[in-house]
């Protein structure tokens, strides 16, 4: 057990140390091809910031625990919108000037309506797994055809910014991104396994530790990300990170995970429970995001953030009672 422990332990610091070096890097070397900064912005770091799941849901399909990645995709959307929008809006009010981001929300509802209904019968098919997949490339085409067509949009404005900030030299661009992809990959194989002990000595699923402690760990960098992003005062940046993050969770990670290895079987509550919960704090988001009460403009204030931290608190305690009844 306390093996198990240290190695979450260890593989959390390097997962997000890793993601960080990954997303710089891959975003300068874009940068050097003549990527314009909207695109590095939508797409690379967009993708970027979801690699730690997509590589941890991987590794964990390839050991035979889907249901792991399952939960890894749906905690992670759950602890972005509850915790990650919740603590950035209490740090600084959000505001949402972006027609891309605002754009976005619905179409995030959209996938999430799609998984849930993927997987209301109670399995989910390689072929399904596919579909998803294909709707991860079909969002890749739309996000580049956006960035293009989006010039003068608030996100290009703080995403050049960002650029400028952290500009490097090709050669130590390249070198960060392939470190960064080799340590991914390392330490995500060392948190699965980690997770997986924890999971069997305590005799709770692979669901329920994917939806606590890996979704956590793995929207660790979102969280950086987002709060740096709020402080500096680029809010486009710091609700695009998490909108883009929730879609490639629910496109690439469970897709890449489903196709590996289909999901035979469902686990009881990941549908009533855990997906439910997403699709709420989604709608809650969306509400937020594109302006309601006759606001002009989206903005999450700090009394919205305190709302979505008590919805993310009620569900994790929720959470914990059920496994404890089970």
């Amino acid at each position: 057990m306390l093996l198990a422990a240290l190695a979450i332990l260890l593989g959390f610091v390097l997962l997000v140390w890793s993601a960080d070096r990954f997303i710089e890097g891959a975003a300068a070397t874009a940068q050097h091809a003549g990527m314009p900064p909207l695109l590095i912005g939508m797409v690379i770091v967009g993708f970027g910031t979801s690699a730690p799941e997509m590589v941890v849901s991987a590794m964990a399909a390839l050991d035979g625990n889907p249901d792991l990645a399952l939960g890894n995709a749906l905690g992670s959307n759950i602890v972005n919108t509850g915790l990650i929008v919740g603590i950035t809006a209490l740090i600084v009010p959000i505001a949402v000037h972006s027609k891309i981001v605002r754009r976005e929300l619905p179409v995030l509802l959209g996938i999430g309506l799609l998984c849930g209904w993927l997987i209301m019968d109670g399995a989910l098919s390689r072929n399904e797994s596919l579909l998803l997949l294909f709707g991860f490339f079909a969002l890749i085409g739309w996000s580049t055809f956006s960035a293009l067509r989006g010039k003068g949009d608030a996100l290009e404005a703080e995403v050049s910014q960002e650029l400028e900030e952290h500009a490097m030299p090709i050669g130590r661009a390249i070198m960060w991104l392939v470190i960064g992809l080799i340590l991914l990959i390392a330490s995500s194989r060392i948190l699965v396994w980690g997770a997986v002990e924890i999971a069997q000595s305590l005799g709770v699923s692979d669901l329920v530790i994917g939806l606590t402690i890996v979704a956590l760990g793995t929207s660790l960098p979102e969280l950086a990300a987002s709060v740096i992003a709020v402080k500096k005062g680029e809010h486009e940046i710091a609700l695009g990170n998490v909108v883009g993050s929730n879609m490639f969770n629910l496109l690439a990670v469970i897709g890449i995970a489903g196709t590996i290895m289909p999901i035979e079987t469902i686990p009881a509550g990941a549908l009533s429970r855990d997906w439910s919960t997403m699709m709420a704090l989604l709608v809650a988001l969306l509400l937020m995001g594109i302006g309601w009460r006759g606001r002009n403009s989206g903005r999450v204030n700090r009394w919205e953030g305190a709302a979505l931290l008590v919805a993310f608190s009620a569900y994790n305690i929720y959470l914990v009672f059920d496994v404890i009844q089970n």
